[in-house]
């Protein structure tokens, strides 16, 4: 089983930056989707951003588009999430994960979790 852990949360103001990474182990390859979820309090979990670990074109939340940024380091086995441009929206703890199926993926369903880093947007 794929093992995900996350770090580079935060606390940033608004229009800062932050970049997120998820250390992936386990058994990570090419079959697999990468994904970025945030969930806010009282909110339920929300996609942000997926891509195949292999490459491919990446896909992102509306709210998002233009500010968030996912990639993969292979060697490092590691996906990350460049967030520019921040709002207070913005804040939620982020989770990375990972599915053998990126349609499962982008309806929130995944193989593999990390345990999710906090991110604070606060002026």
């Amino acid at each position: 089983q794929v093992q995900l852990v996350e770090s580079g949360g935060g606390l940033v103001k608004p229009g800062g930056s932050l970049r997120l990474s998820c250390a992936a182990s386990g058994g990570i390859d090419s079959t697999y989707a990468m994904g970025w979820f945030r969930q806010a309090p009282g909110k339920e979990r929300e996609f942000v951003a997926t891509r195949f670990w292999w490459g491919g074109s990446p896909a992102y939340a509306d709210s998002v588009k233009g500010r968030f940024t996912i990639s993969r380091d292979v060697a490092q086995t590691t996906v990350f999430l460049q967030m520019n441009s921040l709002k207070p929206e913005d804040a939620a703890v982020y989770y990375c994960a990972a599915s053998r199926s990126m349609e499962q993926l982008r309806r929130g369903t995944a193989d593999s979790w990390g345990q999710g880093t906090q991110v604070t947007v606060s002026s």
